[in-house]
């Protein structure tokens, strides 16, 4: 922002009009090809001097090119709260400019223009309406004229007062005070000349020095909205202008904001470092640090917070209820990539509670009592809820080992209804899925364990599971089986794999199809066990023939 005084009016008034006196020849030489019919097919020919003379002329092309290069350079001036017009020696020029633009300008440069239009209009509004008793833009009472000028040509004048900038602004108190004091100009004189140039936007320039008039701040501000009082604050923090800054910080802390705002003011708030006049206060709602005080004590509260998120959702009554939380958890636990706002140890702590629930109304069910049965599947759909999470956070082996180990349960699996039970088989799919991606790496013995023994109760569940779990992927759990058992040694591979044989071949609808992962066994333990074969007969023969050589 580049900041300039001068001692005469001169240095504020006046732009000459880029198009000179000549502009129109172009336009009437157009005009006068048209009339002559040198544009009309019916006409006859022009002779010949006269077609040469017209084709010197530029094109129609051309001078719409030049005349949209010159839209936009034309500085738009206010005076006092009046939009000026272009000076008089230049007015002929300017109709005819018009004319051409009319007709000849594209959309898009109309557009531009109007959008100028509007920014005048509204600025113009501005400088001319105030209250009653409002010294501000008042010529009889100033002592000071004030020029703001932007990048895009706009330029205002302004009247206003020295003692009320210097009261209010310290870049005011000191650019004015000083040059005044020295300077000490008599009453008659001009009034002193102000000229701030490169505004970012005139507009809320005028009303941040429209608030040094105000007597109450905070009313004036509240009819203003966040992406304004923003732009207020930043001119305010420029030009020092204490009372500003606090009036505006004080809106943004009661203020609701949207999300982009919400960036925008932490943005803008860095920017400026007014964390000693209250900028901390409005980041409280945002920043976890500031409302801590930055004593960086805040990792153990986020896991107490977030534990007890789990627990409320575990345990929760209604079930639809239950089931949006659980998206909107684990979508905003996905989100925060770096995973350190919860422990391992407390996920696995909320784990151990659901699976200790499980085991204690599962054996009961065993045993034919069937009392709180329906804790059987909610907890299972809490333990496959966890499992995602773990998972999704590179955490899942020892949730593995622990199912895996689970031979309580599978033992006593098929003395428990299915319709009971079938949901203790979604979280051994959901495992199946996870290892066969590559989502979860654990030791050969442990996949082998998984397999004895849950496998079995897998495919007496699947087909209920299959008909009553909405949304259930089937095909993908399959590749999850294949991609599994096809991890363990060949030998392994070939118990389970014959034991799918002959299960699918009995239950077809009601067992995977794991026929990709048999065929690629199959592959694995004939073909290329007989290429084998044939490789160290091909070693010995070539051996010999060295030996005799």
């Amino acid at each position: 922002m580049d900041y300039s005084t001068a001692t005469t009016t001169a240095a504020a008034n006046g732009y000459s009009s880029p198009r000179d006196s000549s502009f129109p020849s172009s336009f009437t030489k157009f005009n006068s090809a048209l009339t002559a019919g040198l544009l009309n097919p019916m006409s006859p020919p022009p002779p010949p001097a006269m077609l040469d003379k017209t084709r010197s002329s530029p094109t129609l092309f051309e001078m719409m090119a030049s005349e949209a290069d010159s839209i936009g350079k034309v500085p738009v001036q206010i005076q006092n709260g009046v939009l000026q017009s272009p000076s008089s020696s230049s007015s002929s020029s300017s109709a005819a400019a018009t004319a051409a633009r009319t007709t000849n300008v594209s959309h898009l440069v109309v557009s531009a223009q109007d959008k100028q239009a509007l920014a005048m209009q509204r600025i113009s509004d501005l400088l001319v309406v105030r209250s009653p008793g409002n010294q501000f833009n008042d010529p009889n009472s100033s002592d000071v004229k004030l020029t703001l000028s932007s990048k895009d040509g706009i330029s205002i004048t302004m009247c206003v007062h020295r003692q009320i900038l210097v009261a209010h602004s310290r870049f005011f108190a000191m650019k004015l005070s000083d040059r005044w004091s020295k300077q000490q100009l008599p009453p008659s004189s001009s009034p002193y000349i102000v000229e701030i140039s490169d505004c970012d936007d005139v507009e809320v320039y005028i009303e941040t020095l429209m608030l040094m008039y105000c007597r109450d701040l905070r009313k004036k501000m509240m009819r203003n909205d966040v992406s304004r009082v923003l732009g207020i604050l930043k001119v305010s923090a420029a030009i020092g202008f204490d009372a500003g800054v606090l009036s505006c910080l004080e809106y943004l802390e009661a203020a609701p904001w949207s999300e982009d705002e919400e960036y925008r003011i932490a943005s803008l708030l860095s920017e400026l470092h007014l964390e000693n006049v209250g900028a901390t206060e409005v980041l409280r709602r945002v920043s976890v640090e500031a409302s801590n005080g930055n004593n960086g004590s805040n990792g153990g509260s986020n896991d107490e917070v977030l534990l007890n998120l789990l627990h409320i959702v575990l345990e929760g009554k209604d079930e639809k209820a239950r089931r949006d939380m659980k998206t909107l958890v684990s979508k905003m636990l996905r989100e925060n990539s770096s995973g350190n706002d919860l422990r391992k140890e407390s996920l696995y702590l909320a784990c151990d509670g659901c699976l200790h629930k499980l085991k204690r109304q599962f054996l009961q069910a065993a045993e034919s009592d069937l009392e709180n049965v329906d804790q059987i599947a909610r907890q299972a759909d809490n333990l496959h809820w966890i499992l995602d999470i773990l998972i999704d956070r590179q955490i899942a082996e020892d949730f593995i080992v622990m199912w895996a180990s689970l031979s309580e349960l599978s033992d006593v699996h098929g003395k428990v209804p299915v319709v009971h039970r079938f949901e203790i088989s979604r979280v051994t799919a959901r495992i199946f899925v996870g290892i066969g991606k590559g989502q979860i790496l654990t030791p050969k013995e442990v996949r082998c364990l998984l397999l004895r023994n849950w496998l079995t109760p897998f495919y007496d569940d699947f087909g209920w599971m299959r008909r009553a779990s909405k949304g259930l992927d089937r095909y993908l759990i399959e590749d999850g089986l294949s991609n599994t058992i096809l991890t363990l040694p060949l030998a392994w591979q070939q118990e389970f794999f014959l034991a799918w044989f002959d299960r699918f071949l009995n239950s077809n609808e009601d067992c995977p199809n794991i026929q990709r992962g048999f065929e690629v066994w199959w592959r694995r333990a004939f073909w290329r066990r007989k290429e084998q074969s044939q490789d160290p007969a091909r070693l010995r023969v070539t051996a010999s023939a060295t030996d005799n050589s």
